[in-house]
C-alpha cells in the first residue's frame, strides 16, 4: 500500500530549507573567503551587511509569496469540498463523489476519500431503506385488503346467527362479535390511510381555508351520529366571524372526523362534546367528559387514528394539544 504523504510536513520543509540554507550558505562564504587587509576587511564587511540585508529582505518577499501560494491552492482545494457539500445541502440530495487523485494522497485528498465513502455509506444506507419501507408499505396494503374477506365471512356468520333463537347472553355475544369486526376494519382502514400518507400517495395541496366554515360542515355531518349515540352537542361556532388557514381541507377534515370518532367510541360514556371555535386565538377546541386518554380504551384503539393525525397537523404547520384526566380530554387545534 503507497505511504500516505503530508501537506503540512511538506510545506513545513520546503519553508525550513528556504529560510536557513541562504544564510548558512552566506556564513560558509564568509568564512572561507575572507581577505587579508585592513581596508578590503572593511569593505568586504560592508558588502557583507548589503548582502546579508538584500538577502534577508529576498527570504522574507519569498517566504510571504511561498506561503501565499501554498494556502491559495490549500483554499483552492477545501473551497471545491465545500462547494460540493453547500450544493447538494441546497438541493437536498447526496453530492456526487469527489475526484481524488491517488498519486497524491496527503491529507486535503484523505479527507475527500473519505467524504466519498460516507456518502456512499449514506446512499446505500437510503437506497436500503427505502427498500424496506416500499415493502413495509406493500406488505401493509396488501394485509389490510386481504384481511377484508375473512372479516366479511365473519360478519355473515353474525348475521346468519342473529336469525336463530338463542339465549340473551348470546345475543349479547355475537353484539360484542360485531362491534369487533367493525373495529377491526376501521382499524385496518386507518393504518392504510396513514400508510398511504406516509407513502405520498395523498398528496398535500394546500389553500386558504375558512376553518369557521369547515368546522361547522363537519359538526353537520356528524350531528345525526351523535345524536344516535345520545350524546349532548354543545357547540360555540361563530356565524359573523371566522379566521383563515393555510390548509387541505380534506386532511383538515380528516383530522376532525378522526377526533371525532375518538369521542364516539373511547367517550361516548360521559354523553357529551363541547365542539368551538376561537376566532381571537384561532384554534379549533374540541373536548368531551369521557374517562380520559390513560384509560384502556384509548391505550387500545386511538393511536393509528391519532398518528395520521398528527402527521396531518405537522405537515399543515399546526399541532394539537391534549389535556386529559378523569374527568374528559380537551383538545386544542392550532398553529404550530
Amino acid at each position: 500500500m503507497k505511504q500516505n504523504k503530508s501537506l503540512f510536513r511538506r510545506f513545513l520543509k520546503v519553508h525550513f530549507l528556504f529560510i536557513f540554507f541562504p544564510p548558512m550558505m552566506l556564513i560558509f562564504i564568509s568564512a572561507f573567503f575572507g581577505v587579508s587587509s585592513t581596508h578590503e576587511k572593511n569593505v568586504n564587511a560592508l558588502n557583507l551587511f548589503y548582502v546579508s540585508v538584500l538577502l534577508f529582505g529576498f527570504i522574507m518577499v519569498a517566504f510571504v509569496i511561498l506561503s501565499w501560494v501554498f494556502f491559495m491552492k490549500l483554499q483552492k482545494r477545501l473551497a471545491r469540498l465545500q462547494e460540493v457539500m453547500s450544493s447538494s445541502a441546497k438541493n437536498n440530495s447526496f453530492p456526487k463523489p469527489l475526484s481524488v487523485q491517488a498519486d497524491r494522497m496527503d491529507e486535503i485528498e484523505q479527507l475527500g476519500s473519505s467524504f466519498n465513502w460516507m456518502m456512499q455509506q449514506l446512499e446505500d444506507s437510503r437506497k436500503r431503506e427505502y427498500e424496506e419501507e416500499l415493502l413495509r408499505h406493500r406488505l401493509i396494503a396488501n394485509l389490510s385488503h386481504d384481511l377484508r374477506t375473512p372479516l366479511t365471512i365473519l360478519r355473515g356468520h353474525v348475521t346468519r346467527l342473529n336469525q336463530e333463537s338463542m339465549s340473551l347472553e348470546g345475543q349479547n355475544s355475537l353484539i360484542e362479535i360485531n362491534h369487533t369486526i367493525t373495529r377491526v376494519g376501521d382499524l385496518m382502514d386507518d393504518l392504510l390511510t396513514y400508510t398511504l400518507l406516509t407513502s405520498g400517495k395523498h398528496p398535500f395541496r394546500p389553500v386558504s381555508t375558512d376553518i369557521g366554515r369547515l368546522v361547522r360542515a363537519s359538526v353537520a355531518a356528524w350531528y345525526p351520529v351523535f345524536e344516535e349515540k345520545e350524546i349532548q352537542l354543545d357547540v360555540d361556532l361563530p356565524a359573523d366571524e371566522t379566521f383563515y388557514w393555510e390548509t387541505d381541507p380534506s386532511w383538515m377534515t380528516r383530522v376532525l372526523d378522526n377526533l371525532f370518532q375518538n369521542v364516539i367510541r373511547h367517550a361516548a360514556e360521559g354523553k357529551y362534546v363541547n365542539i368551538a371555535v376561537d376566532v381571537e386565538k384561532e384554534r379549533i377546541i374540541i373536548a368531551d367528559r369521557g374517562p380520559g386518554m390513560a384509560h384502556s380504551s384509548y391505550g387500545r384503539g386511538a393511536g393509528i387514528g391519532l398518528s395520521t393525525s398528527n402527521y396531518m397537523l405537522e405537515k399543515m404547520k399546526l399541532k394539537a394539544d391534549f389535556t386529559s384526566n378523569e374527568n374528559g380530554t380537551r383538545v386544542a387545534i392550532g398553529r404550530a
